[in-house]
């Protein structure tokens, strides 16, 4: 039997810890049904009061603290609601405690935002990771050493998971439960909850953002051109004259800038377009593939 821990914050979302709830006491009712002994030993526990008060009307009463945590085979961190700076400083302790941990053997895994908590503890330095696609960028500029994947449902690594964005994040634990419990277990439960198996890509669900938080005048300029022409054939010269920049110089600030080649840009803001269009049914397919498929002009191999 497994022992999971499940670390509830005044600031965690209630799906983040419900959801999980739900699945793994399934598996143990499911395990019941068929005459097996149960798979996961469920606790809540919290950084000093056992009564959690969630950020909305709901409480949960944890039997332990972090301190009286003596073993346990995996540790869940839940989403978050609000500022990521104010929710890291508040919970501290509870982060540092993740690091002491994880050095003691036991595996550790985050839902959705729950992912800032790992990597402020530094257990994600030199690994991949994922999260909600809003919180992509963010972790860029905050963890540098952190490959964040932007696609990516899911990632394991050494004893660390991550997950992809809110509900999206249940697959992480249908994932959990396969790996303990085997591939017929994770299956019904798949069924129980509708949860659909086996997907390894959230980028569908990601809105387009621009880019933009960066302090490059010129690239913020560049960038606003493409997405005002993007319907057009342009050109990587018409760009960098935006820039007032050299083609050269303005390709290199441009990646620096946005970790995207001004290619790869068009493309995102092309595809968003057609996704924004085909919500509104505004346009039919054909008009939608004509648009989304002009390149820039004289654009040579590899940019």
């Amino acid at each position: 039997m497994k022992t999971i821990s499940l670390l509830i914050y005044e600031d965690a979302i209630l799906s983040s810890v419900s959801g999980v709830m739900d699945m793994l006491l399934g598996v143990n009712r499911y395990m019941a049904e068929m005459r097996r002994e149960p798979a996961f030993k469920l606790e809540l526990i919290s950084e000093k009061v056992k009564n959690i008060q969630l950020h909305l009307p709901a409480q949960f009463i944890c039997y332990k603290t972090i301190d009286e945590v003596k073993h346990t085979d995996l540790i869940l961190v839940p989403a978050f609601e609000g500022s990521a700076d104010l929710v890291l400083q508040k919970n501290k302790v509870m982060i540092d405690w993740l690091g002491i941990m994880y050095a003691r053997g036991t595996e550790i895994a985050s839902l959705c935002f729950g992912s800032y908590f790992l990597a402020e503890a530094g257990l994600l330095s030199g690994k991949s990771c994922t999260s909600h696609w809003m919180a992509l960028d963010d972790m860029r500029n905050r963890y540098p050493d952190i490959t964040v994947l932007p696609d990516k449902v899911m990632t394991d690594q050494e004893g660390i998971y991550t997950s992809g964005g809110a509900f999206i994040s249940l697959n992480l634990v249908l994932y959990l439960i396969e790996k303990f419990c085997g591939r017929d277990v994770s299956i019904w439960i798949s069924k129980m909850f509708s949860i659909d198996m086996d997907r390894v890509n959230q980028s569908h669900f990601a809105v387009f953002q621009g880019q933009r938080r960066h302090e490059d005048e010129e690239i913020l300029r560049a960038q606003a051109f493409i997405e005002q022409h993007y319907d057009q054939q342009i050109s990587i010269e018409q760009i960098a004259e935006q820039a007032n920049m050299s083609k050269r110089n303005f390709i290199r600030r441009f990646k620096i800038a946005t970790q995207n080649t001004p290619l790869e840009y068009l493309q995102r803001v092309k595809i968003e377009s057609a996704k924004k269009e085909l919500e509104k049914n505004a346009l039919n397919i054909s008009t939608l593939m004509y648009n989304a498929g002009k390149p820039f002009k004289n654009l040579p191999a590899g940019f």
